[in-house]
């Protein structure tokens, strides 16, 4: 058997969560102590008497850009859809795009509303050997913005990302409703403490969390630290290769300040636990623990947690159910353990669990 075959699993459809649930912190909770070997059943609500006084989370607060776009092209009609990477300085965009037939430099792709209604120009520059595109708003569409708005102002100006608020789809997973957002979304697939825009997608486990959830457990003595990784898509795509050490990490952007790592290194100290929230949060942690103590950093991260790795930072994990041959679902068997981690994804399946983005939880002790 492969390297990555081991890290295949089936599941029923019908498992894979279209829909959040209404109260965030009602999902399921398996609980998983790797000392213990024991798998047990509780909810997200109960994270204030699961935890102890002391242990201090870690959320990951970047925010999700509604990067996804959709237009046609100018010159033929056909549909185009995309999706924003970045924008520099100069106001010019990096994106991936596709459609039928070939795209030149020059060719112009008109943007629709999510209403259908035509919005903007980009014009397209040049094309990376990456595949990615180069491309720049039209001057004259910008100016014809209306609206009085902060945002709109800002859009008119040439700010990407008020362009995005006003004109770009969240980036759903695939196996949400194929990618089609609704309205509610922009609301439900954003974490209530996501401060810092940036990700192509949510760092999952902290869709779990409300604002009420997180005061109940600064009244049980637990803290709350933040750091930052924008998220990239190819974080959800499964591995191409079949030998995990051959897998090439896309990098994402991350952030630990030096207050942050000063108050988790005294937690650790204490005889207390960094609990990461999400898998982005134990990468970063791990990213700026490769010393051997949590230490401030900051840049492009491109750490691929696999066996054998050593974990320096994280001392419990809060996480969603994975996809199958996913670099995820390799980090949380890397730290929970391959035998235990097999069983609770079979109980999972079993006990008919919620599964990926919109599911129920697992917190790793």
């Amino acid at each position: 058997m492969s390297d990555l075959a081991k890290y295949d699993y089936d599941l029923p459809h019908e498992l894979i969560a279209q829909e959040p649930l209404r109260r965030r912190p009602d999902a399921r909770l398996m609980v998983v102590d790797r000392a213990a070997q024991t798998i047990e059943r509780s909810h997200v609500r109960d994270l204030p008497s699961l935890l102890r006084p002391g242990d201090c989370l870690v959320l990951n607060d970047t925010r999700v850009v509604p990067a996804r776009v959709v237009g046609y092209r100018q010159q033929t009609g056909g549909r185009w859809e995309g999706l924003f990477l970045a924008a520099d300085t100069g106001g010019v965009w990096r994106l991936l795009g596709k459609t039928r037939g070939k795209l030149r430099p020059g060719e112009i792709i008109r943007l629709t509303d999510v209403e259908g209604r035509d919005a903007l120009g980009l014009q397209l520059l040049d094309q990376e050997p990456t595949g990615a595109w180069l491309a720049r708003p039209r001057a004259d569409d910008l100016q014809r913005l209306g609206g009085d708005s902060e945002q709109a102002q800002r859009a008119r100006q040439g700010d990407a990302l008020a362009i995005l608020e006003l004109f770009g789809r969240v980036p759903l997973p695939h196996y949400i409703r194929g990618g089609q957002m609704t309205e509610s979304d922009r609301e439900r697939y954003q974490t209530v403490y996501a401060s810092h825009p940036g990700s192509a997608a949510a760092p999952t486990a902290g869709l779990h969390f409300t604002i009420e959830l997180l005061e109940q457990l600064a009244a049980a003595g637990i803290g709350a630290e933040r750091v930052t990784l924008h998220v990239g898509l190819d974080t959800f795509r499964p591995i191409g290769v079949e030998r995990l050490e051959e897998h090439r990490m896309h990098s994402e952007w991350a952030q630990l300040t030096g207050d942050v790592a000063e108050r988790l290194r005294e937690v650790r100290s204490g005889g207390r636990r960094v609990v990461a929230v999400g898998t982005t949060s134990a990468r970063v942690l791990e990213t700026a623990a490769r010393s051997g103590q949590i230490s401030p950093w900051e840049g492009a991260t491109d750490l691929f947690i696999r066996p054998p790795f050593a974990f320096h930072a994280v001392d419990a994990l809060l996480t969603n159910f994975h996809l199958p041959r996913s670099t995820l679902l390799v980090l949380v068997r890397t730290f929970g353990g391959d035998a235990l981690l097999r069983r609770a994804y079979r109980i999972a399946i079993e006990e008919e669990y919620r599964f990926y983005s919109y599911g129920d939880a697992m917190l790793i002790l």
